[in-house]
């Protein structure tokens, strides 16, 4: 038996890099975050699980500042494990916590190429579980996706759910990666379901979506269709860099964390400096529900078939990166969006206005 744990989400002030050794600042600002939050946290049941957001190691000025994305790859991104990773994995030995978390990565045979990625840690600093993002924020996130090299991915890795969407079986439940933008598209939280999830990190979102409510109504969405929490911890201010004091809320706050019926059960809607969000996860109670409601339990009642005929068509271009590097955010609305809004078009899904 599971029995109900906290588990809390970070919500930090942050630094953007300019090279790699620039992380060092936020990995030490987000030891002192999380003392601060397991202080209080733990005065209530134990804290088990630690959730990082997208964006607390390196900040975002690959897609601020339109970088040159190899040169971002090169001096930039990680390696999955590597220093940073071991850093968190001491906390999460120090606090005996899972710890769910976010960074730009090199991928070991793309090394002119950065994906975002999703991983978590257990209790002993082993990484268990790495998940790299499907849908960026387009179309200033010039990370790759496993579509952008989609024949390639499925050569190496298969064409399964565990290949795009993986979950990890724990001691605190089934856990599962859907960052940030991924969030805003069913198929990415049903992946996870499909697969087994019980537990979901989905972090960051910057406003004005935070602030129009796309963030919390895809969350609870996710949630409730999924019959799966879903721990969503935004950033705090943002410094473009290390040597900056004066952050902007890029973020709109809105933290928080979503139970399996889509209701919320911690929230922290202010950025008022760093701060966290905390809220108990009952796993038991989820999977009694799974087993026992007759109509709420959706995931038992998905017609495949016919689901099936809404994908027939391809809409988004796969492999777009298997011979070229991402270029410029100009580029990529010329060459990629605009062609896709005319596709629609085209087809007759949407149809133009009248101006």
């Amino acid at each position: 038996m599971i029995e109900p744990y906290n588990a809390v989400g970070l919500i930090p002030t942050f630094w953007g890099i300019r090279r790699r050794e620039d992380i060092q600042k936020n990995l030490d600002h987000l030891q002192s975050l999380t003392k601060a939050a397991f202080w209080l946290s733990n005065l209530d049941i134990p804290v088990r699980l630690l959730a990082i957001p997208e964006g607390a190691l390196q900040g975002f000025n690959d897609e601020v500042l339109d970088v040159d994305h190899a040169e971002f790859a090169r001096t930039c991104a990680i390696d999955i494990p590597g220093p940073e990773t071991d850093q968190l994995g001491q906390l999460a030995r120090q606090w005996k916590v899972f710890i769910m978390a976010q960074a730009k990565a090199r991928h070991p045979d793309w090394p002119d190429r950065f994906f975002n990625v999703g991983f978590i840690l257990d209790p002993d600093g082993n990484l268990i579980l790495k998940h790299y993002k499907v849908s960026a924020l387009l179309p200033c996130e010039r990370s790759v996706s496993p579509h952008d090299l989609f024949d390639w991915w499925v050569e190496k890795y298969g064409r399964t759910l565990e290949a795009f969407w993986p979950v990890v079986d724990t001691a605190i439940g089934r856990l599962g990666i859907m960052m940030a933008m991924e969030g805003n598209f069913p198929e990415n939280g049903r992946g996870l379901a499909m697969n087994g999830a019980e537990v979901v990190y989905r972090a960051s979102l910057p406003a004005p979506f935070t602030e129009n409510d796309v963030f919390e109504i895809s969350n609870r969405a996710r949630a409730l269709e999924n019959n799966l929490y879903i721990v969503a911890p935004n950033i705090g201010g943002y410094n473009l860099f290390p040597e900056h004091s004066n952050p902007i809320d890029a973020g709109g706050g809105q933290s928080m964390i979503v139970n399996y019926k889509g209701a919320i059960v911690g929230k922290q809607r202010d950025t008022n400096g760093s701060t966290y969000v905390s809220g108990v996860i009952d796993i038991e109670a989820l999977r009694h529900h799974r087993a026992n409601a007759q109509t709420t339990n959706w995931l038992k009642d998905v017609r495949a078939e016919m689901a099936r005929i809404i994908y027939e068509q391809p809409i988004y271009p796969k492999n777009l990166y298997l011979d070229r590097i991402p270029g410029k955010h100009a580029e990529y609305k010329k060459e990629v969006i605009d062609r896709q809004v005319a596709l629609m078009q085209q087809r007759g899904i949407w149809k133009a206005p009248a101006k």
